[in-house]
């Protein structure tokens, strides 16, 4: 880091410290506990940091759980209880998990297999990359490691059809790829819900409100309007982002290529297939024979370290996901004592003076629209659903709406407004950072696919969720 970036650093991490301490000693508002507000202060606090970039969200994070426990707001049972919840042990397994889809090759193998059959213009080849997504995505609860799987891949279709970031070729190909490949992920993550992290801590918090979200509920959900979107979104991408290259007759003979290098499929590959495949099928059966998704994670870890496909030393470098875990953790931990301590209520109670008189269809538009535009405010969709989820839901509740339309409904648009803006996933960076894309066209065409998949989420994907919970 230059020293001027370091000295911008540090004035911001200053004036997140001095926002915390003022507004820790702003006089508790009337109706509520004091420990109440001062957690507040932490937890805002902590999400302004990470929203301003003063530090990341695992320092920022440790940073909060030591003050919380210090200053007594919080017990320490209460401060650590998150690390004990086993839909976090899940996500962190399901991190192990992706690294053996990775290493095995059986990502790039699905991905070069589905090009080499549709790759033959730049607009098949772009649902192809995001159908590669889709079929990858229930085993990678981080939508940032498969964005890690899927930009080499489509850096490499861009560069071998002689579409480079840095010499004036990026619009021939590479940069309607890049834009397609990040709005497909926030597609494949509203789909399943183990393809990313926030999904299964939202679904555990809508229990609270008498919402059972399971495996198969959530992807028959979330089935109609993301089939409607998969065909939808790469054709407007396609209008208002055109490449200059239209067909792409190379491609199938690149993934082909890719392929025969490859070789055959590898005695590894096919284990990691078999193991994929079961645990979607026993994730999907889950809550119809009794099984806990957790320990059926478990299994297929261990069957692939059995088989070496994942290994000790595989664990060892995998930090992001003693990263996820610790932060996670604290982040779950602080929002769920919020509750406890009467904050989302009082907060509650407040947004529904605020709504109430209206009819309930009129309270459910007002606060699906408004959590997909807060977004722009916030860099980690995980730190907005932590934050805002209970107390939209609870809301919700009070004015008549649906809970179990509503809980699923923000935990989509959670993942479906994630490219609103170069910073509104992990999952972006990749992309910005290639060179293919300027902050200027991510936001203009992020903000177009944003608005094309909250208007079918809110019309079809409201009469389809209606119809089946």
């Amino acid at each position: 880091m230059s020293s001027e970036n370091l000295t911008k650093t540090r004035y911001l991490q200053l004036a997140v410290f001095l926002f915390g301490v003022i507004l820790w000693f702003v006089p508790t508002p009337s109706g509520m506990e004091d420990k109440a507000w001062h957690l507040f202060a932490i937890f805002i606090t902590t999400i302004v940091a990470v929203i301003v970039k003063a530090m990341p969200i695992f320092v920022s994070s440790i940073l909060a759980v030591a003050v919380a426990v210090l200053s007594g707001t919080l017990k320490t049972k209460e401060a650590y209880a998150g690390f004990s919840e086993d839909f976090i042990l899940l996500i962190i397994v399901a991190f192990l998990i992706a690294r053996g889809v990775i290493k095995s090759g059986l990502g790039k193998r699905v991905a070069f297999l589905i090009i080499r059959k549709f790759g033959k213009s730049s607009l098949r080849l772009g649902y192809s990359v995001i159908a590669a997504d889709m079929l990858i995505a229930p085993a990678f609860p981080s939508n940032t490691a498969r964005s890690g799987v899927l930009y080499p891949i489509v850096n490499s279709l861009a560069v071998d059809s002689g579409s480079k970031a840095d010499d004036g070729t990026r619009k021939r190909l590479g940069s309607f790829l890049m834009m397609t490949s990040m709005a497909g992920i926030t597609l494949s993550s509203t789909l399943w819900l183990t393809a990313m992290a926030a999904n299964p801590a939202g679904a555990k918090m809508a229990k609270e409100f008498g919402v059972n979200i399971t495996y198969s509920s959530w992807a028959l959900a979330a089935s109609v309007p993301v089939v409607i979107l998969f065909f939808l979104v790469p054709w407007v991408i396609y209008k208002v982002f055109p490449p200059e290259m239209k067909k792409t007759p190379d491609a199938p003979k690149i993934a082909q290529e890719a392929l025969d290098e490859m070789g055959p499929m590898s005695q590894s590959e096919w284990i990691m297939a078999s193991v994929f495949i079961g645990m979607v099928i026993l994730w999907g059966l889950s809550s119809h024979i009794g099984l806990d998704k957790t320990a059926i994670a478990f299994l297929g870890l261990g069957i692939l370290m059995i088989a070496k496909i994942v290994t000790v030393t595989d664990i060892h470098k995998e930090g992001s996901a003693l990263e996820t875990l610790v932060w996670f953790s604290i982040l779950y931990a602080m929002s769920t004592n919020l509750k406890n301590f009467g904050f989302m209520d009082w907060l509650g109670e407040h947004i529904s003076t605020a709504v109430s008189g209206f009819s309930p269809s009129v309270v459910y538009i007002v606060l699906i629209l408004s959590y997909v535009l807060i977004h722009y405010f916030f860099v980690s969709q995980t730190a907005q659903m932590l934050a805002l989820f209970s107390v939209y839901l609870g809301v919700a509740v009070k004015a008549g709406v649906d809970p179990n339309l509503m809980a699923l409904m923000l935990l989509f648009a959670t993942n479906f407004n994630a490219v609103i803006t170069p910073q509104g996933s992990s999952a972006n960076v990749i992309y910005v950072g290639s060179g293919y894309l300027e902050a200027g066209e991510i936001y203009k065409i992020g903000g177009i696919v944003t608005l094309v998949n909250t208007l079918i989420f809110m019309t079809i994907g409201t009469a389809w969720i209606m119809l089946v919970i």
